[in-house]
């Protein structure tokens, strides 16, 4: 028999006030002894749609960029992203937030553990890195739609696909996509496994040959496919152009032109649908082990990024 812990509290406060919910967001870890697994929940801010991850080629240079990016990032944690607006909810920023209600709240840990076995819906499959709501408020399916990014200082709008597919086809799709930017990319990995409140780290790695990134990436498909505290972003800054694989295994296309994506993904049978919901719109779980984190912890060494969260072609590893 598992046994199972949940630990509640308030993300937007960063723990200061311990079981209080005064921005709607709500972060649980479940620990449980069977599979070894921490899963943290997210429940989706009211009025909000999709929480972007802020483009990392808006801020410009990586390096020179470094303070001002973590103190970005760290305010659109979990969804409370500056300056972002969906097309979906123009006002998005002006809808009053209620305190959420979870679909977990009252399940057993025999629940929570089938809830977190099922991995099938219709024909797609999710990764072990992310689950629906127990009510299933989105249905997890396949197929992109478009949207804007905002730049909260200059304004800037800048054109995103957001993309689902299927786990069978997902890390290909990812590497294709990969293959759009040019022959050397910069890197940031994305981490929560240290983070007692779902906080993310970002550690980079500037100047990367695509072949040489592509070839560790696929030594550590299984980690990246099915972590769900781990998170990685491709840019081109000259071409303003970016990958996200993030840690709920969605793809995010940021910069012009579009249409390069938008063919590498229908070639792989995902299709646009400009009425889709993500899983990230509604309550849903991260899963994570202590065998992935270990393993992040690999790729960010094999990736020669240094254990302060930067790194580069100069960096000897």
């Amino acid at each position: 028999m598992p046994t199972v812990s949940i630990d509640t509290f308030s993300d937007a406060n960063r723990l200061e006030e311990r079981g209080r919910f005064p921005t709607g967001q709500v972060v649980a870890f479940v620990t449980t002894t069977k599979a070894r697994k921490t899963i943290r929940k997210e429940i989706a801010c009211p009025g909000r749609n999709l929480p972007l991850g802020v483009p990392r080629h808006v801020l410009g240079s990586l390096l020179s960029n470094r303070i001002e990016f973590s103190r970005i990032r760290q305010a659109t944690s979990m969804g409370s992203v500056p300056g972002y607006r969906s097309n979906a909810s123009a006002n998005n920023d002006a809808t009053p937030r209620s305190i959420p209600t979870s679909s977990f709240e009252s399940l057993t840990s025999e629940q929570i553990e089938a809830h977190m076995e099922k991995f099938r819906y219709g024909s797609f499959d999710l990764t072990d890195a992310v689950r629906p709501s127990f009510d299933l408020q989105v249905i997890p399916r396949q197929g992109f739609r478009h949207d804007c990014y905002t730049d909260p200082k200059t304004g800037t709008k800048i054109p995103v696909i957001m993309a689902a597919a299927s786990r069978d086809r997902l890390f290909d799709l990812f590497s294709d996509l990969v293959d759009c930017l040019g022959g050397t990319v910069d890197v940031v990995l994305e981490t929560s496994h240290d983070g007692d409140s779902g906080e993310h780290q970002d550690l980079y790695r500037e100047h990367i040959d695509v072949p040489v990134l592509k070839s560790a990436l696929y030594e550590f498909e299984e980690m990246l496919l099915n972590d769900g505290c781990t998170g990685i972003a491709i840019l081109n800054p000259a071409k303003q152009q970016e990958i996200q694989f993030d840690e709920h295994k969605m793809l995010i296309c940021y910069g012009s032109p579009l249409e390069i994506f938008e063919r590498i993904l229908i070639k792989h049978d995902v299709y646009p649908d400009e009425q889709i919901r993500f899983i990230t719109e509604a309550e849903h779980v991260h899963s994570s082990t202590d065998g992935f984190a270990r393993q992040f912890y690999e790729l960010q060494s094999r990736l020669c990024i240094d254990v302060d969260g930067y790194g580069d072609e100069s960096y000897e590893c």
